[in-house]
């Protein structure tokens, strides 16, 4: 029996790997980017010059605790274990985030044991029952002295808006440890690819029923009758922005090349607001089993997104959700359609996040293929 052609815009890890499941279920793929690239804003490569290994599009760091996405990404790459750390440079020193036990006792300059160091915080929070902004949850978590040197200043320059206008939920998922353990996450599976990411994506788009078109967009118009299409790219894009732009921030980097070790850490957060961008990444660190005489390093900036820039982080914000909830509705009056990603869904994602919605979507869609029945639009709601 013939299977329905599936059509798929985008090349980043939800298009792969929706693509890589179906086509090995049967189906005829045809995966399209407007790139000239795979791996989508998790693409790495090579520099000519130091052979350093690039984060093009920032640093992204594979963590989870889903023990499934972490054995599937493994079929297409090998993995080395990897411990993330951060550290901010405030005032003229560097602390270590995210803000621990020694971050707290070198600010304070104090040698607090971690209850007295929870008895010291809490002393200096305020006491918020139901923090409703980011500053609020700050303040009930840390104090003003820790928000206003560690998370203030950079949330400005990240988001472009005052942390009063920002909703707690941002806070939440920074913890804050009263140890001295350094691991900027917490979950079992912390490594990076030993190639990058860019090769593991060309390997789950290499299948004799997949067919990649870069630097080719599609629109919607382009998509035959038949076929089911996945859209991972914007979704007010997919509407010709009928509703409005969805809001975003967008990143400008600025790569340099220096001889040895430049920072010693592979990601310096700079908090101060008179320093202009929000972060520096030295790439090489990324890598520590290699070695390399030269070193690349990129400075982060954040802006508003505008009209051909690449979006990044999606705000999310009281505006952005009623324009969201236009097109959401939108989108429920379509058929032959199924938003997945960050872009697609519009909300912020995790890698391992992206592959477990990936893998799901494309079961729920082979379940809905042997059933008779259409795939809703979101398999994950984006509201």
């Amino acid at each position: 029996m013939k299977k329905r052609p599936v059509w798929i815009a985008g090349a980043g890890l939800s298009g792969a790997v929706i693509a890589r499941q179906l086509a090995e279920a049967g189906h005829p793929v045809e995966v399209f980017d407007s790139r000239d690239h795979v791996a989508g804003n998790c693409y790495t490569e090579r520099d000519a010059e130091t052979g350093v290994l690039v984060h093009h599009y920032g640093p992204h760091i594979f963590h989870t605790n889903d023990m499934e996405v972490w054995d599937y990404l493994r079929r297409f790459g090998t993995f080395r274990e990897y411990a993330h750390r951060v550290w901010t440079t405030v005032g003229g020193r560097v602390y270590p985030l995210p803000i621990s036990l020694a971050t707290i006792n070198q600010f304070y300059g104090r040698s607090l044991r971690p209850a007295e160091a929870r008895d010291f915080i809490a002393e200096r929070a305020d006491p918020i029952a139901a923090p409703e902004t980011f500053e609020e949850q700050a303040l009930s978590m840390i104090g003003r002295d820790l928000y206003e040197a560690f998370f203030r200043g950079y949330t400005e320059k990240q988001w472009g808006r005052s942390p009063r206008e920002l909703p707690a939920s941002i806070l939440k998922r920074l913890p804050v440890r009263f140890s001295y353990e350094g691991s900027y996450f917490a979950h079992s599976v912390q490594a990076m690819p030993e190639d990058g990411y860019t090769p593991i994506v060309s390997a789950m788009l290499d299948h004799p029923g997949i067919r990649l078109h870069l630097s080719t967009p599609l629109s919607r118009a382009e998509v035959p009758k038949d076929a089911h299409l996945f859209w991972s790219g914007p979704l007010d894009a997919y509407f010709g922005h009928v509703h409005g732009d969805l809001g975003y921030r967008t990143l400008d980097f600025e790569h340099e090349i220096h001889p040895g070790d430049f920072q010693g850490c592979p990601v310096m957060n700079y908090g101060d607001p008179e320093v202009p961008f929000t972060r520096i990444t030295e790439h090489k660190h990324f890598m520590p089993w290699e070695d390399h005489d030269k070193s690349v390093v990129t400075r982060e900036y954040s802006r508003a997104c505008e009209n051909g820039d690449i979006p990044y982080y999606p705000i999310r914000l009281v505006a952005e959700k009623d324009v969201l909830r236009r097109y959401v509705q939108a989108a429920e009056g379509c058929d032959g359609v199924t938003f997945v990603g960050r872009l697609g869904t519009y909300r912020y994602l995790d890698m391992d996040v992206c592959v477990r919605e990936a893998l799901d979507c494309a079961r729920a869609f082979l379940n809905a293929e042997a059933s008779g029945v259409s795939l809703p639009p979101f398999v994950a709601a984006p509201l």
